[in-house]
């Protein structure tokens, strides 16, 4: 959660970012793997009405997450 936190404090967001520790979301959202393996590395970017503004999967590379997360929040203003 300070990852999260420090993101939206970086960047100036000014709302929640959401981490899911307890794998629930992600087993909603199709991220979750079979048996003990670690999530999919996915990012799913919702906007304030509720509508899924964007999805980054990439397994390789952490910082395209937060990148094109940005980028799609940032194409809202």
């Amino acid at each position: 959660m300070d990852r999260q936190k420090e993101f939206d404090r970086q960047n100036n967001l000014g709302f929640k970012l959401l981490s899911d520790p307890d794998k629930k979301i992600a087993s909603i959202l199709g991220a979750k793997r079979r048996g003990p393996l670690p999530n999919q590395r996915a990012t799913y970017v919702i906007g304030q009405d509720q509508t899924l503004l964007g999805v980054i999967k990439n397994e390789k590379n952490m910082v395209v997450h937060a990148d094109e997360a940005l980028q799609i929040l940032k194409s809202q203003l």
